[in-house]
């Protein structure tokens, strides 16, 4: 069996690893009976190949001409533009790579505007299916597309359940065609590698520290979470904040750190490879996000047994920690509900603290490797 994967991407998106980890389990869990290969539609692979490569998945160039790096990568507009780019550079030479290797399946990720319309408009021996990556934003373009030219895909999966029903009473896709499937996040012998490793930041040392990870956007609101840290840090002077994060807005946030006079207890540390030692490290995880679906790094906080402290923001969360049994949830861009859930977390008893963590690392493994390959295969083969 062939399964192709098209995920084009502009910057270090969660996106990126969950491909790889579902390519990877496809190969190792079939023992080499399912045949994985990411397509490389502007050179957005190029640095993953050599580990690609060790883990037995293929890459396929489909670029004349090189042009990641070229790209605008943050903002609205200019992200649109490289979006376009990306549609109108790989349209025949996709198009042309499905005729000839006519794979199995094509599971395609984030810039999925050009496979729809191709699979729409030719007759391809490959099944599609639409991996929903995150909280679907139904514009009216993307709902037109979705409408219209989604009628000819295989399955439409989606990470949680919640996004599932969403998408089944919005009515655009046959409900039949639509399943849940959980990312495949965990990987267990990696965190344990990982997180053995130490954190050599002399901001921290000896400190205290609260730890936020995610691209400096707008969804993240990590100017709320800044908000808030002020507050908290009136009352608890000896806390520290590391956010780990790239992306367009961090000019506005270093500008507002200033602001708040906090550059002595705020740190922005740039993309990092290994998160885990920072989780291993960190007193809770908090997440600021005004959406997201699930949230891979509080799978990862909850597989490293960080407490969290999340928004209950749609969709993730809420299904991730068990409707506040995992963690503590706090109501979505409220800087006093952020307060009084903060002092939640501060006062809870060791056992208290201690079953929450035990159940996000139980609802973790359902974001396994393995747990992922299972799913994923019954639905390639129509169970």
């Amino acid at each position: 069996m062939k399964v192709f994967y098209w995920s084009p991407h502009l910057s270090h998106v969660a996106t990126v690893s969950a491909v790889i980890n579902s390519a990877v389990a496809l190969c190792k869990y079939s023992q080499n009976t399912i045949n994985s290969t990411i397509i490389n539609s502007i050179g957005e692979w190029d640095e993953y190949k050599n580990e690609l490569n060790k883990k037995k998945v293929n890459t396929i160039d489909i670029f004349s001409k090189k042009t990641f790096k070229h790209l605008p990568k943050y903002g609205f507009l200019k992200s649109r533009y490289s979006y376009w780019k990306i549609f109108l550079s790989s349209f025949f030479s996709l198009k042309n790579l499905l005729q000839q290797e006519k794979p199995n399946y094509l599971i395609i990720h984030l810039i999925t505007s050009l496979p729809i319309v191709l699979n729409f408009l030719f007759n391809f021996d490959t099944k599609v299916i639409l991996r929903i990556s995150g909280y679907p934003k139904l514009n009216f373009l993307r709902r037109y597309l979705w409408k219209i030219f989604g009628k000819k895909l295989y399955r439409i999966v989606c990470p949680t359940e919640a996004t599932k029903q969403y998408l089944i009473d919005q009515k655009i896709f046959n409900k039949d065609k639509i399943f849940t499937i959980k990312d495949p996040i965990v990987n267990i012998s990696l965190i344990n590698d990982r997180k053995r490793e130490e954190v050599n930041l002399d901001f921290v040392k000896n400190q205290k520290y609260i730890l936020s990870i995610g691209r400096l956007t707008k969804q993240k609101n990590f100017l709320f979470l800044i908000k808030c840290f002020n507050e908290i840090n009136k009352k608890y002077p000896d806390y520290k904040l590391v956010i780990i994060g790239e992306g367009e807005l961090e000019f506005k946030i270093k500008e507002y750190i200033n602001q708040l006079n906090l550059n002595s207890k705020i740190i922005i540390l740039p993309f990092q490879k290994n998160i885990f030692k920072y989780l291993k490290k960190s007193e809770c995880f908090i997440l600021s996000s005004l959406w997201e679906d699930p949230g891979f790094v509080l799978i990862e906080a909850a597989s490293i047994e960080t407490p969290i402290i999340s928004s209950n923001c749609p969709n993730g969360p809420i299904e991730i920690l068990s409707n506040g049994k995992g963690g503590f949830l706090y109501e979505s861009n409220e800087v006093q509900s952020f307060v009084n859930t903060f002092e939640k977390y501060k006062s809870s008893s060791e056992n208290d603290l201690r079953e929450k963590i035990i159940q996000a690392k139980k609802e973790a493994k359902n974001y396994t490797l393995f747990s992922h390959y299972s799913n994923l295969v019954k639905v390639l083969n129509n169970v």
